[in-house]
């Protein structure tokens, strides 16, 4: 940024007299970005990542450093051994932050390769610019590669295991410490990846491993009817030269059912590869019947399942006892001369079950009269109710929707009828706790005319409501599932000389027991009463929600009229 001041002078030709005229311009250029540069200073053989990161202005301040696993302020890095401090750059315009990161913090990564360890440091260095804190980033990734030297006295590894019904248990034991081997697993070298997944555990002097007699990397020698003998190959290798320096292996006998015979009919085999027919493809394995493959089958086994009466299964009678056999093999002729010019065994696997006949099982249980009929609990749910005004007391014919808004003069009745929805239930009751009527649509609104006062009709009322009894007719297949009521208009009139008004009716109902239908305190209404709001003439719905407020619908009003 300049200001430039630019002096005009001239002089007057009758007075000879001079003016002079100062003008401030201040000039200002864009902002050029330079992101500021990290530089690798790490050496090694001190066992500790450095870097530099800059040059960045005095008005930038370091607030964090981010890894892939966490985010550490400057006070967690000095608290983890890192070393963090600023210095200004050789031409003093700016300045140079400085990090330390010692090989062993968990933020480094580690991989031998070939006598190396390779060291990695991935690093985000969060900036904020003052004073705004604007904030920026710059990321560092760091590598470096530390050879191994065993010394000459030092004691190889060792390998131990052994087995449960399951698993195979492998100990290795790194000997001196320092020493650098690789550890091979079948004929896989043991990565990061592979050691998660046989739960690699371990310390200063030693790690173990839980391998799964069914892993890729165990060899099965045999198969009998019960069980497998399987085998795992554990090689330690000292990578500079190549040399094995201990061979180990583990062989056990697991207990497995490769044939399951069910009642049902249902038979499930598995054929597992063996180390004597390294090039079965059990894939291509198949029953008597060409046509019944594998439901499942990898490079290590096929499994099958069938029923008795099918894939070639014959029948055998024996004294008391049914047997059924099948087998399992390479019925694919191109397959047939691989496994030939390979020398290979034939593999073939015998599936048998027995089933016993002529058998009687004895089952015994005891009965006892049930000390109550069921009955529902209280429980949230999906209520759908309609309410409905019936044209006279039969309630077999509605007003519809098209009729609104319904007319009625001071004379005539209302007849109403509630019915709970989708409901099969005869022991489900709906009961009316209260009905009242408003003359503005928001049901909170005053005045208000009571009609039904916890399932009765209101006492106060000089015309109360008349309840009408519900048989099972026609539509009704329930009664429980209904209530009827019908409203005087004279109940409905605050003002006999002003009666052209509109009118909005509301009413509370609640599921009960049938065996107790009268008291609409059967439950809790705070957990079960759900609120149905029916604004005459339209038919609506009420989904209840979870939300124990009432929730409300509208619909067109009733005018009532003088006659």
């Amino acid at each position: 940024m300049i200001e430039l001041m630019l002096e005009l002078l001239w002089t007057e030709d009758d007075t000879n007299e001079d003016t002079r005229y100062k003008v401030f311009l201040p000039v200002e250029t864009p902002l050029q970005l330079q992101p500021p540069q990290v530089i690798d200073a790490t050496v090694p053989k001190e066992m500790m990542f450095k870097a530099f990161i800059g040059p960045v202005g005095f008005d930038v301040m370091l607030k964090n450093i981010r890894s892939p696993y966490e985010v550490l302020s400057l006070a967690d890095c000095f608290a983890r051994g890192f070393k963090v401090f600023d210095n200004m750059s050789p031409n003093g315009c700016s300045k140079v932050y400085t990090v330390e990161v010692p090989f062993t913090d968990r933020v480094v990564g580690q991989m031998k390769e070939m006598g190396v360890t390779i060291y990695t440091l991935y690093l985000t260095f969060g900036f904020l610019v003052l004073p705004k804190h604007a904030p920026f980033t710059a990321t560092a990734y760091l590598r470096a590669k530390l050879e191994d030297i065993a010394p000459p006295s030092a004691a190889p590894p060792s390998v131990s295991g052994s087995c449960d019904d399951k698993n195979f248990y492998v100990l290795v034991k790194y000997g001196t410490k320092g020493f650098n081997f690789q550890t091979i697993m079948g004929k896989r070298m043991l990565n990061e990846s592979l050691a998660q997944q046989y739960g690699i555990m371990g310390n200063d002097t030693h790690f173990s491993l839980i391998v799964p007699s069914s892993a890729a990397d165990a060899t099965v020698e045999a198969v009998a009817s019960s069980s497998i003998k399987s085998r795992l190959d554990v090689t330690l290798r000292y990578p500079k030269t190549n040399k094995t320096i201990q061979d180990f292996s583990l062989a056990c006998n697991f207990v497995t059912k490769l044939i399951e015979c069910f009642p049902n009919g249902t038979i499930t085999a598995m054929a597992i590869t063996l180390e004597s027919v390294p090039s079965l493809n059990p894939r291509r394995l198949t029953l008597r019947d060409p046509a019944c493959g594998p439901t499942y089958s990898n490079d290590q086994y096929a499994y099958f399942v069938f029923t008795a009466n099918s894939c070639g299964t014959t029948r055998k009678f024996l004294p008391n006892m049914m047997l059924y056999e099948n087998e399992i093999s390479i019925t694919d002729e191109l397959e047939l001369g691989k496994l030939s010019q390979s020398k290979e065994p034939e593999f073939e696997l015998k599936v048998f079950c027995y089933y016993d006949i002529n058998t009687n099982q004895a089952m015994g249980f005891n009965s006892r009269p049930r000390r109550s009929e069921p009955y529902a609990d209280d429980a949230r749910g999906e209520m759908q109710v309609e309410m409905r005004v019936a044209l006279d007391d039969s309630y077999s014919a509605f007003h519809r929707v098209e009729d609104d808004p319904i007319t009625k003069y001071l004379q005539q009745p209302l007849y109403f009828e509630v019915e709970l929805m989708g409901s099969y239930n005869p022991k489900v009751s709906l009961e009316l706790a209260h009905c009242w009527a408003t003359l503005e649509e928001d049901k909170m609104s005053l005045p208000q005319w009571d009609l039904i006062v916890n399932g009765c009709a209101n006492s106060r009322d000089p015309h109360p409501v008349i309840f009408h009894s519900v048989l099972p007719k026609g539509r009704v297949h329930y009664p429980s599932n209904f209530k009827r009521f019908e409203v005087p208009m004279f109940a409905l009139a605050e003002d006999k000389d002003n009666l052209n008004r509109q009118v909005f009716v509301h009413c509370e109902v609640v599921i009960c027991d049938v065996r107790n239908p009268v008291d609409v305190q059967c439950s809790d209404q705070d957990n079960t009463m759900k609120d149905f709001f029916f604004f005459l003439p339209q038919v609506k719905k009420l989904a209840v929600s979870d939300d124990p407020g009432f929730k409300s619908v509208t619909s067109g009003p009733i005018i009532i009229m003088r006659s």
